[in-house]
This record gives structure tokens, C-alpha cells and sequence, in this order.
């Protein structure tokens, strides 16, 4: 039998069971709804069901506008076991866009299938009531997703607990490592690689996007079982963030700019040093010193605080802002622009 026609028949076995567990899951579905969920043509759709009928399965077609395919009698197929990537998957489905990056997303698919159809009918609804509640969108706005090419790869050696050889970019070189991959990370957007090196102790984070390549060995690796990846990565990314605040910077806040700080610095580190700051003075303003990345980028930052903020340290910066206030005067003289 030639592989062309092998792959047809497994895609119809697929597919004839996929339908079973359909018509399982629910009371009855018309041969337009069957054939848009199994991407086939109604005409194929009658086919299958008469196929199933032969080989035993009950499936009863009403006849009419209002008629459809169902189960007779109660029907249960015992094709509603969960594969072990699928049940994974299953725990990861209020994440479609995550799924689909890791390509997961066919797996998950069937497994939530099986899921519905070995629920109790009253509780079949249940994940489409999920879907409309609750959603998750990761990605920044105004900023379009890039799936490193990579990441499928690097998924399936953190599933497999699978040793991978990773050449990534590192400054204007590339480096390479052999890993043992933990656990994967979406970060606004970004996905990072929680990782140690073969034969080392501690743990590294890697971005995916810096790879250049990954060869997946046949070698697994034993996983430490007091690895925890949420506690791991909470305490990385504080360290982190308070890693690139290397500079500080003297500032008097009004109430209104007390209130907005967090939004426009590191939250954290703007309620810390709101915490240590003293009482406001006669006319309401609160004197606080901060940490931030850089000059540049406090600059940045502060603006968005307007007329709520000023600048007492350091005097570069003091006078950036200086210049600042003079061109928006100028900008802004009842008789136009300077």
C-alpha cells in the first residue's frame, strides 16, 4: 500500500472518530454543522455516517429541514481517553494564541473534544460559556506578535524533558550550549526559555527570539522536582527589574502626580520610594527620590507627569526639563508659536 494512501486512511479514521465524539458531545448536529467541523463536504459528511452505521456505531440520521445525525440509545464510545500532550495542552487552552505558537493548538483542540464528550450532558456547554467569559491577549498594544520560527522545537524539548544543543545570539556574538529546557514563558509578548546548563547548578532565563538554532538530542534529562517555574520566574524578573535601575534621580510630586507615578516607573520601586518619601510641604507636594534605568529614560518617563512633577536632581536633567517647559511656552503664547 503506497504512503499516499496510507495517509488517506488514517485521515479518515481520524475524522470518522472525530465525528463520533462530535455527535457524542452533543444532542444532534446537522450535516452543514458536521461538515464545517470536520472541514469536509456535506455529500462526504453522508458517507462517513453511513460508513459508521455499517461498522456498528448507531448513528441515526433524521430526516427533514430541521433533521441532523445523532447517537441512538445512548451510544459511548471509549475513545475518550486523553492522550498525555493532550491533557497538557488541555491546561494551556485559555491561551489560543500560546498554543498556536507552540503548536499545540490541534491537540488541544482534541482534547477539549474528548473532554465534552465524556462530561455529563448537562455540563457539555461548559467550555463554550468558558470561551465567551473569559479570554486572554497577551501582546502589547499597538505592537504586532513575532513567533520566533524556533519555538516549536524548543516546546517539544520542554514536553519531552529533552536535552537541546542551542547556538543564540549574545551581544555580537553567538554562543553555544547544550540546555536542559525547564519551562517556557510569555512575557508581553515575548517568550523566554527557563533553562541550566548540561552539568551545571543554577538556572538561566534565554530569550527565543535570540536562537539561531536548536538541534533537539535524543538524550532526556531528570527534571528536579522542587523546580517551580512561577516562583523561579517571579524572582528573576524582580531581580531583573531592579538590576537596570542603576541611576536615581530627586523629584517634587504633587498629589495628582503622587497618585500617577506607578503608572508611568517601575511600579514596585515608585510605591518603595513613595513609602520612604516624607510629608507633603504647605502646598501639598511630596520630595522623592527615585530609582530609574537612566537619565534618558527617567526623562522619558517623568514627562508624562506634566505640569504634576518637578526635577530637583541631578541639574542635567533638572535643565532638560527646563527647556522643555520654555519651547511648550513658546508653542504656546497667545500669539502663536516663537
Amino acid at each position: 500500500m503506497g504512503g499516499g494512501l496510507l495517509h488517506d486512511v488514517a485521515m479518515r479514521a481520524a475524522r470518522l472518530i472525530k465525528m463520533v465524539l462530535l455527535l457524542q458531545s452533543r444532542p444532534a448536529m446537522t450535516a452543514a454543522e458536521l461538515a464545517r467541523e470536520l472541514e469536509v463536504s456535506e455529500r462526504t459528511v453522508t458517507r462517513d455516517a453511513q460508513a459508521l452505521s455499517e461498522a456498528g456505531v448507531p448513528v441515526y440520521a433524521d430526516r427533514g429541514r430541521a433533521g441532523g445525525y445523532r447517537l441512538v440509545g445512548g451510544y459511548r464510545t471509549r475513545l475518550t481517553g486523553l492522550h498525555r500532550g493532550e491533557a497538557e495542552a488541555l491546561f494551556l487552552s485559555g491561551v489560543p494564541g500560546a498554543l498556536r505558537e507552540m503548536g499545540l493548538e490541534d491537540a488541544a483542540s482534541a482534547a477539549r473534544l474528548k473532554v465534552s464528550a465524556a462530561l455529563l450532558p448537562s455540563l457539555r456547554d461548559a467550555s463554550r460559556t468558558a470561551a465567551q467569559r473569559f479570554h486572554l491577549d497577551a501582546p502589547n498594544w499597538f505592537k504586532e506578535p513575532q513567533t520566533p520560527a524556533l519555538l516549536p522545537a524548543v516546546a517539544d524539548a520542554v514536553w519531552d524533558d529533552r536535552r537541546i544543543t542551542a547556538r543564540y545570539r549574545r551581544g555580537e556574538d553567538e554562543v553555544v550550549r547544550e540546555l536542559e529546557p525547564y519551562g517556557l514563558v510569555l512575557k508581553a509578548a515575548v517568550w523566554y526559555l527557563c533553562a541550566r546548563v548540561t552539568g551545571g547548578a543554577s538556572f538561566r532565563v534565554y530569550r527565543i527570539d535570540r536562537f539561531t538554532a536548536v538541534d533537539p538530542g535524543e538524550e532526556r534529562f531528570e527534571r528536579e522536582p522542587e523546580f517551580d517555574l512561577p516562583a523561579f520566574w517571579g524572582e528573576r524578573a524582580e531581580q531583573f527589574a531592579r538590576s537596570i535601575l542603576r541611576a536615581r534621580v530627586v523629584v517634587r510630586l504633587s498629589l495628582d502626580g503622587v497618585r500617577r507615578l506607578p503608572h508611568v516607573l517601575d511600579s514596585l520601586s515608585a510605591r518603595e520610594a513613595l513609602e520612604e518619601a516624607g510629608a507633603p510641604d504647605g502646598g501639598g507636594w511630596v520630595t522623592v527620590d527615585l530609582p530609574v534605568e537612566s537619565e534618558e529614560v527617567a526623562h522619558t518617563q517623568l514627562t508624562g507627569l506634566g505640569p504634576e512633577v518637578e526635577v530637583l536632581a541631578p541639574e542635567s536633567l533638572r535643565e532638560r526639563f527646563a527647556e522643555d517647559a520654555r519651547r511648550l511656552a513658546g508653542l504656546y503664547r497667545p500669539d502663536g508659536p516663537a
